[in-house]
């Protein structure tokens, strides 16, 4: 358990990722995971009801030299994730239940933003529509998440 006085193990991961300084408590016993930082995600908002984070193209390329699909799915599913965790709330959790995407156009190089915004935050269920444009603003992929909000102490 952290505490408010000890330190995060996680604390420089957070700040790293942008996270807010007011979500470090609830993510210090967890940080963002070891994807997120592999795939240099970088949060600039937090909300349940909006999240936005940048993904670097280079380093996420498939063999082609263009994003790689799933690279789409990743930065989708994380922004999806982490806003149906806040929805959740304490002694709660979310659970992806469902994922989908589709991709409108290819990107080789730059910087990839994802704008996830809430279609629905119920008592059991979330979802999240997560849109990925380029640094012009074009549409890359647009992405739909369902999770699952569940209680900590069920299985």
């Amino acid at each position: 358990m952290i505490d408010n006085f000890t330190p995060s193990p996680f604390a420089a991961e957070l700040t790293g990722a942008g996270v807010p300084e007011h979500l470090h408590g609830w993510l210090g016993q967890f940080g963002i995971g070891a994807l997120v930082v592999k795939m240099g995600i970088r949060f600039l908002e937090m909300s349940p009801e909006r999240t936005v984070a940048t993904m670097p193209v280079e380093g996420n390329t498939q063999v082609a030299g263009i994003l790689h699909g799933g690279a789409h799915v990743v930065l989708a599913e994380t922004l999806g994730s982490f806003s149906a965790a806040m929805h959740a709330g304490p002694n709660r959790h979310a659970v992806g239940i469902e994922v989908n995407a589709t991709h409108h156009r290819s990107i080789a190089k730059g910087l990839v933003t994802g704008t996830c915004t809430a279609i629905h935050l119920g008592g059991t269920l979330t979802t999240h529509e997560i849109v990925m444009t380029d640094e012009q603003g074009r549409r890359l992929s647009t992405a739909r998440i369902t999770s699952m909000l569940r209680d900590n102490n069920r299985a």
